[in-house]
């Protein structure tokens, strides 16, 4: 006969959320004895959240045990869960079977009519998913209305964010952010279910990364992994979190610790976070691409595309990085005609870097117009940067030099303000090149010098190889055999200046002058000042 103590134990430690010690008390009093619907249920939830793979077929016991109980509102909300879990597993046939078999048991009437709104929360997605936003938002406002009336804090919650999440998607973002934090301040204060909580969490920051509102997404990733790490057994969500985690590392340039986050979330997604594949394999191809580690990064992208969801813009910035320019035009063409709005927005830029690799400055002036266009009246901060650097990036190519170095400043105080180092120094390659071209090349020589240091203590090897071709042309062009530098330390020796003062006015140290001085003796065949100012007089270089 089984200790009752077993079955205690198990219910404890699922109310305070100690999955695994849940998931082992329950199994063992279930194997004793018939265990009641409710509890089977609690058995279901801690199994899917530890990976185990018995949790749909527990669920469906719990299911069929509220069948026989009389419990209809139980049964059928049981059957809309696995509905939902197989659609998290790709089995689309089974989920659909389970959710019909929901409606028919809501359609009957009586108490399960509780459950319609969590029903109909499928139903919006797809809608939303499959190009539909508004037949999504009616089904969601059903969802909530229902949620409401029977006080279902679940269908509530999931009602208000897939509602969030439609507004985001057909441009309403404030909307749609402040239903996101209504959403969070129900999950925040324990309302929800443990599943629920985990989607809310997940949706939210995955939102808010497309919108470019990096401040929430960080935020709430935070809010996440404190969640995550209190139910250190949990394998359901962990894996995303870590997703989550690396796209931060990455944008602010710790991108070791992202690489180890994707390989965390890797970790957890074999063990059952299946969702977190993408966002695993996506976030190692990023660092693997801007590392110039390119077959690598070709492999990552093409392992993220397996999970159903086209890795872009990162897989056309990969074919751009390898010199496939019409290839990365045609592959973003493709992924930003099936994208709903606020996705193509989110490509809109890596389309402006390859049409301006093409010199198709035409098409690049369109698209940096929609991304203009599609751009709300009160951007966050991190979308001001990646506006105001695509058009400044256009304005260059068009010959308007001054007013693209405006917009590349203004974008590079954004970016440095946002602590985004990477997207920083590309500000400056462009802002150094505005210089050239307005004559200023005291400043364009800062600022390449700037840019090369950023991508050098990045490890930005494929941007570091793009500048120095960069920097060979144009001392190619303008300064024969010198680079930029060589140039400012001629000029300044041509002036009369000391080593001491060059490296005062160059903030360098005098060594690295006497280096660069060294070097030009060396290209230009002299052997003093004297000689050299006279050389710079002769050759117009002063």
């Amino acid at each position: 006969m089984m200790s009752p103590d077993v079955l205690e134990r198990g219910l404890e430690a699922f109310a305070q959320q100690r999955w695994r010690e849940a998931f082992d008390a329950l199994a063992a009093a279930d194997a004793e004895t018939e265990l009641a619907a409710d509890q089977i249920s609690r058995l279901a939830t801690a199994a899917i959240l530890i990976g185990d793979d018995s949790g749909t077929d527990t669920a469906t016991r719990a299911h069929e045990a509220f069948l026989r109980a009389g419990d209809d509102a139980g049964a059928a909300r049981a059957a809309v869960w696995i509905g939902m879990h197989l659609m998290d597993q790709q089995e689309r046939a089974r989920a659909g079977g389970w959710f019909a078999r929901a409606q028919r048991i809501v359609d009957a009437g009586g108490d399960a009519e509780s459950v319609g709104g969590l029903l109909l929360i499928p139903q919006a997605l797809r809608a939303l998913y499959g190009g539909d936003p508004s037949g999504a938002l009616e089904m969601f406002s059903q969802a909530l209305a229902i949620g409401e009336r029977f006080g279902d804090h679940d269908a509530i919650a999931l009602g208000r964010l897939g509602l969030g999440q439609t507004k985001v998607s057909i441009g309403d973002t404030e909307a749609g952010f402040a239903l996101f934090d209504e959403v969070m301040v129900a999950v925040t204060a324990g309302e929800l279910s443990p599943v629920p909580s985990g989607i809310a969490y997940c949706a939210v920051i995955g939102t808010c990364q497309i919108a470019f509102d990096i401040s929430r997404a960080r935020e709430w990733t935070v809010a996440l992994d404190r969640w995550c790490s209190s139910q250190p057994d949990m394998v359901a969500f962990s894996g995303q979190c870590q997703a989550h985690r690396a796209s931060l590392y990455r944008l602010h340039g710790a991108w070791q610790d992202a690489l180890e986050a994707a390989t965390a979330a890797m970790a957890h997604a074999r063990r059952g976070d299946r969702n977190a594949s993408y966002g695993a394999w996506y976030e190692q191809g990023e660092i693997q691409r801007l590392r110039g580690d390119l077959d690598a990064a070709e492999e990552s992208y093409r392992r993220a595309s397996e999970t159903g969801y086209p890795p872009e813009p990162g897989r056309a910035l990969l074919r751009l990085a390898r010199g496939r320019s019409r290839s990365a035009q045609s592959l973003l063409r493709e992924a930003m005609a099936s994208a709903d709005p606020i996705n193509r927005r989110r490509m809109l830029p890596a389309m402006v870097e390859i049409e301006l690799a093409l010199h198709d400055v035409t098409s690049a002036r369109q698209t940096v117009d929609e991304l203009i266009a599609t751009t709300p009246s009160a951007p966050k901060p991190m979308l001001r940067a990646v506006v105001d650097g695509a058009e400044g990036a256009v304005l260059l190519a068009e010959g308007a030099a001054r007013e693209a170095l405006e917009r590349l400043r203004r974008a590079w105080a954004l970016w440095h303000e946002l602590d985004i180092p990477y997207e920083a120094a590309r500000c400056r390659v462009l802002g150094a090149q505005a210089c050239r071209t307005l004559g200023d090349d005291a400043s364009a020589s800062l600022e390449f010098d700037a840019a090369r240091t950023a991508f050098a203590e990045l490890g930005a090897a494929t941007d570091l190889a793009r500048l120095d071709a960069l920097a060979r042309s144009i001392s190619n062009t303008a300064y024969g055999p010198l680079s930029a530098r060589e140039f400012e330390v001629v000029r300044l020796v041509s002036s009369g200046r000391t080593n001491r003062a060059i490296a005062h006015e160059l903030f360098l140290s005098e060594k690295t002058v006497a280096h660069h001085l060294s070097n030009v003796f060396v290209k230009l065949g002299l052997a003093s000042r004297s000689a050299l100012t006279a050389y710079a007089y002769e050759h117009g270089l002063v």
